[in-house]
């Protein structure tokens, strides 16, 4: 992670970055900037309609998007017990959340993340990040930052570290129900 003060950087200037995170490389930006979420948005020509998954490497960053009142000890106890396979969580969002965050949704998509290159970033912006894959559409995710480059061009911000190497993407589930949405 020799280049993440440049990552840092980027982030802070509302750019679009590649990040590792479990198994693939991610796409983010400042959520709660709407200049950097359209860019990401328009780069992965992905309708804002279906939402966006935050990610942090700790829930009191995830706090300030999901709605605590709909939540019960059962709940929080499912976020925050750490699986063998990575979940990103369908939550209650806040009322206020901008749609470039929710979609058409009325919840927001969260996982907590202890990728090391994630755990940095976050710890140093006190901020969660938006996550998508890296990749453009129609290919592969991406799995290393070499990949990265390749797909979106030797001058894309990418911070130059490993995922976790699991095999599969984070699995969706619905918090209340536990319906998967997308297997891991």
């Amino acid at each position: 992670m020799n280049n993440l003060e440049q990552i840092l950087d980027k982030v802070k200037q509302n750019q679009v970055v590649a990040y590792p995170t479990e198994a693939v490389f991610g796409l983010g930006c400042n959520p709660n900037s709407e200049q950097a979420v359209k860019l990401l948005l328009d780069l992965k020509k992905r309708p804002e309609e279906k939402g966006l998954i935050l990610i942090a490497h700790n829930l009191e960053l995830l706090r300030p998007y999901i709605d605590e009142s709909q939540l019960s000890e059962t709940e929080w106890q499912r976020l925050n017990t750490q699986q063998e396979q990575a979940i990103t969580w369908i939550m209650p969002a806040k009322t206020n959340l901008p749609r470039y965050l929710t979609g058409k949704f009325n919840s927001i998509a969260v996982r907590i993340c202890r990728t090391p290159a994630v755990v940095a970033l976050c710890e140093n912006l006190q901020s969660a990040l938006t996550s998508t894959s890296a990749n453009l559409s129609g290919l592969t995710p991406c799995r290393t930052y070499h990949e990265v480059y390749a797909q979106f061009g030797q001058d894309f911000p990418v911070l130059e570290a490993t995922t976790d190497g699991k095999t599969n993407p984070s699995e969706i589930r619905d918090i209340f129900t536990q319906k998967v949405f997308r297997a891991g």
